[in-house]
């Protein structure tokens, strides 16, 4: 599961929602179905195209699927979603279509709704209709890029939200033979050490006197300003 979808999945409902609707069964709709069903919940696929909803019965990615227009409230309403307490609408390449479902689905009382964007007019639009979570999947990963790119030494990164990330990096040279303790990363950095890979696994809250080599791996968390002070 890459970055995006993490960040996706924790717009979700608590786990003690075990049904939703993914309504939009393109590239990004069967990965949000085909993930959550692998979880173990049960989802219902929906699409406009008639073999996109075979298709996703025949993968077995939803316990469910219909062929709907989903700009339809009636047809939303018949078709049970409404009654669903999490619905995705992954119609990103439409944008009528998606915000008219997203503002169909809020008016007929649905709990939480999670809309994919494609882009940032489209994402101020879901919002304006009451999407109560708005996804931007290639923005997201062009921000990645951008970051693996220019800090290759980070080999993760979970955004906690947009200033703030727990990232895995790569123990720097002059981090090299110098003790947890020795380093003082809260006082020069302002970062806080989750922890540090060691044999092949990972010491959770390591002990002070860890001895850190060029090469390991060390989990931190804190400020992305921070984070970018690390030597690379």
């Amino acid at each position: 599961m890459n970055l995006t979808f993490l960040n996706f999945f924790r717009g979700l409902q608590p786990d003690h929602n075990k049904h939703y609707a993914v309504i939009g069964l393109g590239r990004f709709g069967r990965a949000v179905c085909n993930t959550l069903h692998q979880l173990g919940y049960e989802v219902m696929g929906v699409d406009f195209d008639e073999k996109r909803v075979a298709q996703a019965l025949a993968d077995r990615i939803a316990v469910r699927a219909v062929q709907i227009d989903s700009t339809d409230p009636a047809a939303l309403q018949e078709a049970g979603i409404c009654e669903i307490d999490t619905v995705i609408v992954a119609i990103g390449n439409y944008v009528e279509e998606s915000v008219i479902t997203t503002l169909n689905l809020k008016e007929a009382g649905v709990a939480h709704v999670v809309a994919k964007a494609s882009s940032q007019i489209h994402e101020k639009l879901l919002k304006k209709v009451g999407a109560d979570h708005v996804v931007f999947p290639e923005h997201e990963m062009g921000c990645a890029l951008a970051r693996a790119l220019t800090r290759p030494s980070i080999l993760e990164r979970f955004e906690l939200d947009p200033d703030n990330s727990i990232v895995e990096i790569l123990v720097p040279e002059e981090f090299d033979g110098k003790t947890i303790a020795e380093l003082k990363l809260r006082s020069h950095y302002g970062l806080n050490l989750l922890a540090v890979s060691e044999g092949g696994k990972f010491e959770i809250n390591p002990n002070p006197n860890t001895t850190l080599r060029k090469g390991a791996a060390m989990v931190v968390i804190g400020c992305n300003k921070n984070i970018d002070r690390l030597p690379i």
